[in-house]
């Protein structure tokens, strides 16, 4: 993974054959952290666990939008990336991890979403993924960390009651809403922006009713909307 800089605002970080990101587009990732912001931001201590830093305009826009005395952890697994946030990229979005609100961990966001599920630990009012790989290597890989059934059961013990989860992935994915819907995740689809690149957010609010501990049979069906729109 590197990092390459066109001018002091275009830089793009890039994969060994592919590109992972620019800063030229980033309406979605900001529209994933204002929306799971917005909704957390009346909560007596709002406490937000971000999983994925990339150039921090998810982070940013999160900020942006909760109160000053909020909590937010970001877990990013590449030391590369939370240095240039702190450094080249930290003007990109006014230096957001100089926030007294912001601590960064350094590993794995799925270990921090399993330690906060287990009982007594001090769980999360949102949790924002905003991961390179998307939703789709899911349906093909049970097990998957992030996105797999039993990883779902471990966000939404991690989650308060009525916490969010909001999921930046490329395009819309079935087998992806079908998990969230069994395990009792309330959800909406949105395509925000109305010009560039496409990509899908899911909002999605943990549902009383459902949970790990009922079967698959018993558990309601997520609700729904769709809002296309482009940038």
């Amino acid at each position: 993974m590197i990092l390459l800089k066109a001018s002091d605002e275009d830089f793009l970080i890039r994969m060994p054959s592919y590109i992972l990101m620019t800063s030229e587009y980033h309406v979605s990732e900001s529209a994933l952290g204002a929306n799971a912001a917005q909704r957390i931001a009346d909560r007596p201590r709002p406490r937000m666990l971000i999983g994925g830093l990339g150039m921090a305009y998810t982070l940013r826009a999160a900020l942006d939008a909760l109160p000053p005395h909020a909590e937010v952890m970001v877990a990013e697994l590449n030391p590369a990336v939370v240095r240039w946030c702190r450094t080249e990229l930290a003007a990109l979005n006014g230096f957001p991890l100089d926030d007294p609100r912001v601590t960064v961990h350094v590993g794995d966001v799925a270990r921090v979403i399993a330690a906060a599920g287990r009982r007594g630990a001090k769980r999360f009012d949102a949790i924002v993924l905003d991961l390179y790989q998307g939703t789709e290597d899911a349906n093909s890989q049970p097990d998957h960390p992030f996105y797999g059934f039993r990883a779902l059961e471990r966000t939404w013990n991690a989650l308060t009651d009525d916490g969010v989860l909001a999921v930046w992935t490329e395009t819309s994915d079935a087998g992806f809403e079908k998990r969230m819907g069994t395990i009792g995740f309330d959800f909406r689809r949105t395509r925000p922006g109305d010009a560039g690149p496409r990509h899908t957010v899911y909002l999605a609010t943990r549902n009383g009713s459902g949970g790990p501990g009922r079967t698959r049979d018993e558990l309601p069906r997520g609700r729904r909307s769709s809002h296309r729109r482009r940038r």
